[in-house]
């Protein structure tokens, strides 16, 4: 049995699928999260590996979903899926009018529970908000873990500067405990 209750379904929308994501050159990246980081460096370069990811995921929903959305017969109607990047300099999928006057999630319910919207479009307009969520999702968290991996090798960096500044003053340490920087 499947979850999909819309398989089998005439769709003018198609969701992503695996390969979509298979496709985006640093899916690996997320794996690094459970490893020992040796260091500032370690830590920036899997920050630059999220952040790659996160544009990776923005790109593949503006090619994949919002052209789509933006397409016949979904251009006809007076609520359109659309793209809001945020101050913090990421982008999200959001619902608005054509005016733009009006953006979130309650265009979509009200689109929904028109009787004017074709019942022919319900269940690609349902299949474009679950993918629109999930999107979102996976775009806010690996803009999240790149900005937390960026301010942990901050941090990392000024716990060296402590360290080093009391290395200097009073000698080398007979042990050191700091691990080394991979090259």
């Amino acid at each position: 049995m499947t979850d999909d209750p819309l398989i089998g379904a005439s769709r003018r929308f198609t969701p992503l699928e695996q390969t979509d994501f298979q496709r985006l050159e640093h899916a690996a990246s997320l794996k690094g999260l459970l490893k020992p980081f040796k260091g500032k460096g370690s830590l920036e370069t899997w920050a630059n590996d999220c952040a790659a990811l996160r544009d990776d995921l923005i790109a593949l929903a503006q090619r994949r979903v919002l052209s789509q959305a933006r397409a016949h017969p979904f251009s006809l109607i007076g609520v359109q899926l659309a793209q809001q990047t945020t101050g913090a300099g990421t982008t999200f999928l959001r619902w608005r009018n054509l005016d733009r006057s009006c953006m979130g999630v309650a265009l979509w319910e009200a689109l929904l529970a028109n009787h004017a919207t074709p019942p022919s479009l319900i269940d690609d307009l349902y299949a474009m908000e679950l993918q629109r969520i999930a999107l979102n999702m996976q775009i806010s968290l690996t803009h999240s873990i790149s900005r937390q991996a960026i301010e942990c090798a901050d941090k990392v960096a000024q716990a060296e500067a402590v360290y080093l500044r009391r290395i200097q003053r009073h000698g080398t340490p007979i042990q050191s405990t700091t691990p080394q920087e991979a090259p």
